[in-house]
């Protein structure tokens, strides 16, 4: 009888190792990473007492994957509407915390006696917090209605892309050995226009590949494909230039975009599990307990850095976002770990040989305490914000007061603004791929023309093809918005802009000719005066021809549609996609979303919602209930609740915390979960003298299927008003609804547009 390879008794005796380590960690309460990690420490070559792996490069080999499969798995959870959604509290608390903790984590180093390149790499594994423990430590808690709790997912989602970006930067940082800001630039550049170019096909392609093929596709087909289309991009983020993790990622995150996203994140769970395991054992593996206490006090200093860095550069950056000062210390206490990222770039650093030995155990030691202490941190922001509340001045406390409050009108934001921001961006995604297409023409496509039709015909073809290619996206930037409400205002606004808008497409009419101009000079070696001639023609024709148009309109609308798709309600998953677009700011700041799933033991249920007087008693409004596969949006007074309804609800903290409670207290443990909440929006309507609703009640009022929350009157703020409240001139409405119905109401004019 053959012996078992050592690959097989390797994974066997971890595996074993890690499931009777994580048992005994989950009846110690804590969270199963540790558990890996403490099984990688017993099954290394450290521990001499034991048996260990017999060839630790096989394992260093399904860690590699384990890394793929992790940022696959990350990516499904990402999705590029979560990154649009997060608002700029995110975007701000992130990069905050990034630039605050790269820099003290570098400084840090440096004081240590790291080298200059493992001080770089230690501020970059420092910045990042773990999504996987503060979700944990949310659930466990019962905090995930918390208003805080969302916006501190999504700085973790901001800091996962930016993360991600990290590791390239690192990566072309630890070859070149020095800083050069040219080649950085470079590689930036190239960076951008690799996640540009294949997230815009991908949306456009993927998402409508799996729906063609839904109905055709089990569970195992479904896995199968899934996997196979992560290494794929895996292959080509390779050949790009870029590391493997970078392709898995982006994979990830594009099949998060399509309708089966909720079916993919559910049959991946286990193959992510697994290979997840593993590589946080190998993280383990590589630990030796000597050299933890060897450097115990670079560890507990580091430890105290993560805590003090991250909760003052997190409280901070959510603060300077206009949040309000209680809100802002939750926040940055709820950030003090280091996260799976962390991990990652370390690994990254040791296979490139750039970084010191001690600093990966080291660097696991400080994510193994900061993870132990992160809902002590949580429960302690609570007594600092008290704390520093009762010390601060009062003139400080105006000032923060003041900094944090305002009204945003969605009615009096600029059209030009507006118009110019959306265009811009139309302009440059069409731009980076028209590059890409030109790149892959002429870099495998027009060598074998010519190779196999040499001569004028070769080339002609050669044009032909890469023109046909061209056209829709050529088109697509000259018509870019010119049929949008924003272009029709201002048009009809006053001469002079009539003159900006003609020029703005001038523009983009010189930007295709020079495009085409470009392909006609390099494929027929014709004069500049030639190449400008019948590049015109070509455009002419391209903006005339009914079937580019056709066939433009169909790529904008099927991506716009691949995009947006997967925020539908589905039967498939029970979910809705998470949509967050609630102002930061505003009288009304302290009002977010918050989910409830209805038991069916609960008391109330067959009842109507205006029978239990969920809004009188709770001060709550249910802005939508989801029964299966079907939403309802903004329910009325008779609608009755059902088992298993799933109430999207607004109120303010308190409000919801005491909701909460009562589902608790009448049906037993309410089920924590990710916010996931229809697609709604907060704006706010000024009624100037002349509209329809002045001198109309809210009850009697034509609100299109909208909720209103608040009104801002004579300095004075309304919160839930009553049904009989009359609308008065000078008014500012708080209005919640689906996006189409608010933006009626706050246009009227537009919706009388034909």
């Amino acid at each position: 009888m053959s012996e078992v390879a050592p690959l097989i008794s390797d994974l066997a005796f971890i595996l074993v190792i890690a499931g009777i380590v994580t048992v005994v960690f989950k009846w110690l309460k804590q969270p199963v990473i540790l558990g890996y990690i403490v099984a990688g420490i017993i099954a290394g070559p450290s521990i001499t007492f034991l048996p260990t792996v017999t060839d630790s490069a096989n394992i260093q080999t399904w860690a590699d994957i384990g890394v793929i499969f992790l940022l696959f798995a990350m990516g499904l959870d990402f999705s590029f509407k979560k990154l649009m959604n997060v608002g700029m509290t995110a975007v701000i608390a992130a990069i905050t915390v990034v630039c605050g903790m790269m820099f003290i984590g570098y400084t840090a180093g440096n004081a240590m006696g790291f080298s200059h390149m493992s001080s770089i790499f230690l501020g970059g594994m420092l910045s990042m917090s773990s999504t996987a423990i503060v979700f944990k430590a949310f659930s466990d808690m019962g905090l995930m209605q918390q208003k805080f709790t969302g916006i501190v997912l999504g700085i973790l989602v901001v800091e996962d892309l930016v993360a991600v970006v990290m590791m390239v930067i690192l990566s072309t940082l630890a070859v070149s050995k020095h800083f050069e800001g040219a080649e950085m630039l470079d590689s930036i550049m190239k960076l951008a226009a690799f996640l540009i170019v294949w997230s815009v096909l991908g949306i456009y392609l993927i998402p409508t590949f799996i729906r063609r093929i839904r109905s055709f596709v089990s569970d195992e087909t479904l896995l199968i494909l899934s996997l196979g289309l992560c290494l794929g991009m895996v292959m080509i983020a390779v050949k790009a230039g870029f590391s493997s993790a970078l392709g898995a990622f982006v994979m990830g995150s594009l099949l998060a975009e399509t309708v089966e996203s909720g079916r993919i994140i559910k049959i991946v769970q286990p193959v992510k599990d697994l290979f997840g395991a593993i590589f946080f054992i190998s993280v383990g593996m590589m630990v030796d307990p000597a050299v933890i206490w060897h450097y115990a006090l670079p560890i507990l200093g580091l430890t105290l850095l993560v805590l003090v860095g991250q909760s003052f550069f997190g409280s901070f950056g959510v603060l300077l976002s206009g949040q309000p000062l209680k809100i802002a210390i939750k926040s940055g206490f709820s950030l003090t770990q280091v996260g799976e990222f962390a991990f990652i770039i370390a690994s990254l650093g040791v296979s490139l040989n750039v970084t010191d030995q001690y600093l990966y155990p080291v660097i696991v030691a400080v994510s193994v305490i900061t993870t132990f202490l992160t809902p002590y941190m949580i429960r302690l922001s609570d007594p600092v914000c008290s704390f520093i509340e009762s010390r601060l001045p009062q003139s400080a406390k105006d000032l923060i007061d003041r900094y944090t409050s305002g009204t945003v009108m969605t009615r009096h934001e600029s059209a030009w603004h507006k118009l110019l921001k959306s265009m811009i961006l139309s302009v440059a995604l069409c731009l980076v791929l028209c590059s890409f297409f030109i790149t892959i023409f002429f870099t495998y496509v027009e060598p074998y023309i010519s190779g196999h039709l040499p001569g004028i015909w070769g080339d002609i073809l050669s044009f032909a093809i890469i023109s046909v290619a061209l056209s829709p996206l050529l088109l697509a930037i000259i018509k870019s918005k010119n049929n949008s409400h924003e272009f029709h205002e201002l048009w009809g606004d006053n001469l002079f802009n009539r003159g900006a808008l003609v020029s703005a497409m001038v523009v983009r009419v010189i930007i295709c000719v020079i495009i085409v101009m470009g392909l006609i000079v390099r494929i027929f070696s014709v004069a500049l005066g030639v190449g400008v001639v019948i590049s015109l023609a070509v455009i002419v024709l391209i903006y005339f021809s009914k079937w580019i148009r056709h066939r433009s309109m169909t790529m904008q609308q099927q991506f716009i549609a691949n995009f947006e798709g997967s925020d539908d309600v589905t039967a498939d998953t029970g979910m809705s996609g998470v949509k967050q677009t609630f102002r930061d700011n505003g009288p009304f700041k302290d009002l977010h979303q918050a989910e409830f799933t209805i038991s069916p033991s609960f008391r109330l249920v067959g009842r109507t919602i205006a029978e239990n007087e969920i809004r009188t008693i709770y001060h709550i409004n249910i802005l939508a209930i989801t029964r299966g596969g079907q939403c309802i949006m903004t329910p009325q007074g008779s609608e009755r609740l059902y088992p298993y309804d799933r109430l999207t609800v607004m109120g303010t903290d308190d409000d919801l915390t005491s909701f909460r409670n009562f589902l608790q207290d009448n049906t037993g443990k309410q089920q924590d979960d990710m916010p996931r909440t229809p697609v709604m929006k907060l704006e706010a309507v000024t009624l100037d003298a002349g509209t329809p609703l002045i001198g109309q009640t809210i009850r009697q009022a034509d609100l299109q299927g909208c909720i209103v929350v608040g009104i801002e009157r004579a300095g004075s703020n309304i919160v839930n008003p009553a049904p009989a409240t009359t609308f008065a001139d000078g008014d500012i409405v708080w209005l919640v609804g689906k996006k189409d119905a608010v933006r009626r109401i706050a246009n009227p004019s537009q919706s009388r547009r034909p």
